[in-house]
């Protein structure tokens, strides 16, 4: 019997070798992955995580909030620096305002009742017209100063100051009419004198500035 040895078949000159199967590691999702890709270990690199996120946006927001309060910081210090003429200025436009009412008939929801104390003041030897011409005449005059400021500021403020003890004084002089019957709560045209305390404070203020700076100026004129 013949006996027959199998012998390995080698592949033919010129041929390349089979080339060994390429063994893939899985990377893990939480594993960063390096270089641009396009699988899914990819996608999940490129998002960073939240912590990295919220320290991203956190200097934003504190820009916004820094401008915010440098632009609030700027309008206080100008309404500071500008605070005295506000005052005078809008004091002077409910004067001028109150004054020019007067001077149409019925115009005015006060006219009936500074005509009645004006009346008992002089003792009724002046006409209501001419009362309530001169009050109207003082009221705008005093909104005018009180507008125009510098050298009319001071007359008047002395004459708000006197006109004020005119308005006060019907709290007494009209009883009747600025307080209801057993109560001591003011009526309605008792409530309209009782508000001018607000002007009074806004214009002491506004005087006290006033004369303060003129002493200041004239202190500093006597240094130098």
């Amino acid at each position: 019997m013949r006996s027959y040895t199998a012998e390995p078949s080698l592949p033919p000159p010129g041929a390349m070798p089979h080339a060994r199967p390429h063994l893939s590691i899985a990377t893990p999702a939480s594993t960063p992955v390096s270089g641009s890709g396009s699988g899914p270990d990819s996608t999940v690199a490129s998002v960073p995580p939240a912590p990295e996120r919220a320290a991203a946006a956190a200097p934003t927001t504190a820009t916004a909030m820094t401008a915010g309060a440098q632009a609030l910081n700027r309008l206080a210090a100008y309404i500071n620096a500008h605070s005295h003429a506000l005052l005078r200025v809008t004091v002077g436009i409910v004067f001028f305002g109150f004054g020019v009412l007067k001077l149409f008939p019925s115009a005015s929801p006060a006219e009936q009742l500074a005509v009645d104390a004006a009346t008992k003041m002089t003792l009724g030897m002046v006409p209501e017209t001419v009362l309530l011409l001169s009050l109207a005449a003082l009221e705008t005059a005093i909104g005018i100063g009180l507008i125009v400021g510098r050298r009319l500021l001071r007359p008047a403020l002395v004459a708000f100051f006197l006109h004020m003890g005119g308005v006060f004084s019907t709290l007494l002089l009209l009883p009747d009419a600025m307080w209801q019957p057993h109560s001591p709560a003011p009526t309605m045209e008792g409530q309209y004198v009782v508000k001018n305390v607000v002007l009074v404070a806004v214009c002491l203020v506004v005087a006290a500035h006033e004369w303060g700076r003129g002493d200041r100026s004239g202190a500093g004129n006597g240094a130098g």
